[in-house]
């Protein structure tokens, strides 16, 4: 009670203990109470629980609007060309001496090896190492959720086809069955983990269960230690165990629009296809047999109204005239009505608008302002993917490298830096080129900004840029040619092509 409470409650107790009691009742949130404009959502399930009942409903669907959707499919693209892009994600190895400086013979080695590993790296050779991480980030964004299981050294029938036999085994999430549960082994969605949450084993089908190759029996399932196994997943809360679909948020507006859209596609074809028709002013007067032009042998002639070019109709009786079905298809209102329910749907999945519209008006700063801001988006998902996928991945490749005597760890290694390495995501592509290299032409300059650095943000390796600079300069300066690029450092005076010569220069100059 306030102060003004006990003044009231010192001549009427009953009258300030009321004043108390209706403050306290308006002490509350309002997004909490229920009304006719607002539904209660007092649902509090656990996210395993949300997860178990909805997981594969949404995947489900998810893998509906990549096949039959347009839109969909390019936002799947958009996404994991951003994430993993063209190439996929680079590294490279920095193991390290004990002085720090960076072992450049082991780390040559391991690349080189690396490169030979990155032809087969998954058991069916289907896919290269670049394309594996595409299908796998792929899979991920769709479904929400990828396993994969690191098989190393000799395994039966297996030919890793690498000089490094490690291999990865990839499964999508319909592998681990979201409905075996056993708490007496603290089993829960297929997944086994120990009193503090952490996934020791994981139980996956033997064959393909939705070919009916398995079934969910003790003969028809395996479990898979966690050591072996890379579980990349989309984890909205804490205590998740299985990912959900990054379409899980959108589905049903993308679904509307979809259907919507066909509508509309539907309605203009209607409309382009012309329609007539033949209107009686007078119900008494109208059509009659016996008025329609007769052939020499008597018959009628049917009246032909199909619509030609120039054609006139002179068949119409007393009491009719032509009619025509007009039309207001296509809707003029389509496009912007599109454009907002695009952009709610790009920024559900956390995918750039213009990339998924193929819009690109706007100016500059404009543009700039949706890449930077997007770029951050996709980093993020790209740092996800490199934790839960690649690092571990490469990790496991260089200990089996070491292990199987392919690339031996040199003794002056400083312990636990032999798997140390730079992961090199997507760079940040530039909208104007021009505006970008002055920008970091005078950052550089200004001592504010690397070399490194912006090969790095360009999307190249320094290592490379640099032994190819020199190499390039180096066959230049043999074949006697003089480019930008080698003025300064090139000896002697700059040799010109016959076309730049100044006039009264001799030819062999």
């Amino acid at each position: 009670m306030n102060i003004i409470d006990r003044i009231v409650a010192w001549q009427n107790p009953i009258a300030g203990l009321r004043r108390a009691q209706a403050r306290r009742a308006l002490a509350f949130y309002e997004g909490a109470k229920p009304s006719r404009q607002r539904k209660s959502r007092n649902d509090n399930s656990s996210p395993n629980t949300l997860v178990g009942s909805g997981a594969a409903a949404l995947r489900a669907h998810a893998r509906f609007l990549e096949r039959n959707h347009d839109i969909s499919r390019g936002a799947l693209r958009v996404m994991v060309n951003n994430i993993v892009g063209a190439t996929g994600i680079g590294i490279e190895p920095q193991p390290r001496r004990a002085d720090g400086t960076i072992h450049t013979e082991y780390a040559a080695a391991l690349r080189d090896a690396w490169r030979n590993w990155q032809r087969k790296p998954e058991v069916t050779k289907k896919y290269r190492w670049p394309m594996a991480q595409r299908m796998a980030a792929y899979t991920w964004v769709r479904d929400g959720e990828l396993f994969a299981q690191q098989l190393m050294g000799p395994v039966a029938y297996l030919d890793h086809g690498t000089k490094v036999p490690f291999s990865l085994e990839l499964f999508e999430p319909d592998f681990v069955p979201l409905d075996y549960d056993d708490p007496g082994k603290n089993i829960r969605q297929g997944i086994q983990s120990n009193a503090w949450g952490e996934a020791t084993n994981y139980w996956i089908y033997k064959g393909d269960p939705r070919e009916g190759m398995t079934f969910l029996t003790d003969s028809g399932i395996k479990g898979i230690p966690a050591s072996r196994m890379l579980h990349l997943a989309t984890l909205d809360r804490l205590h998740q165990q299985r990912g959900v679909s990054e379409f899980a948020s959108v589905i049903t507006r993308i679904e509307d629009l979809k259907d919507y859209e066909e509508s509309e596609r539907i309605a203009a074809k209607v409309a382009a296809s012309m329609t007539a028709y033949v209107k009686r002013t007078d119900p008494e007067v109208g059509f009659n047999v016996d008025n329609l032009p007769r052939a020499d042998d008597g018959t009628a002639i049917a009246r032909d109204l199909r619509m030609q070019p120039g054609m006139i109709i002179d068949s119409l009786t007393v009491g009719e005239e032509i009619g025509m079905i007009s039309s207001d298809r296509p809707n003029p209102n389509l496009v912007s009505w599109r454009s907002g329910q695009l952009r709610a749907f790009a920024a559900g999945i956390g995918a750039s608008h213009s990339s998924i519209s193929r819009d690109y008006n706007g100016t500059y700063s404009a543009q700039r302002q949706e890449l930077v801001e997007q770029w951050v988006h996709y980093a993020v998902l790209a740092d996800e993917f490199v934790g839960m996928y690649v690092q571990p991945a490469y990790e496991s490749f260089v200990q089996v490298a070491h292990l199987s005597g392919v690339v031996p760890r040199p003794r002056d290694v400083a312990s636990d830096t032999e798997d140390e390495a730079l992961f090199i995501g997507q760079s940040m592509p530039w909208i104007d080129p021009l505006k970008e290299a002055l920008s970091w032409e005078k950052l550089v300059q200004a001592g504010f900004a690397s070399e490194v650095e912006v090969i790095r943000r360009r999307g190249g390796n320094p290592r490379d840029v640099l032994e190819q600079v020199s190499e390039f300069r180096r066959e230049a300066a043999e074949k006697a040619l003089m480019f930008s690029s080698n003025v300064a450092t090139a000896p002697g005076p700059p040799v010109l092509s016959q076309a730049n010569q100044p006039e009264g220069a001799e030819e062999d100059t």
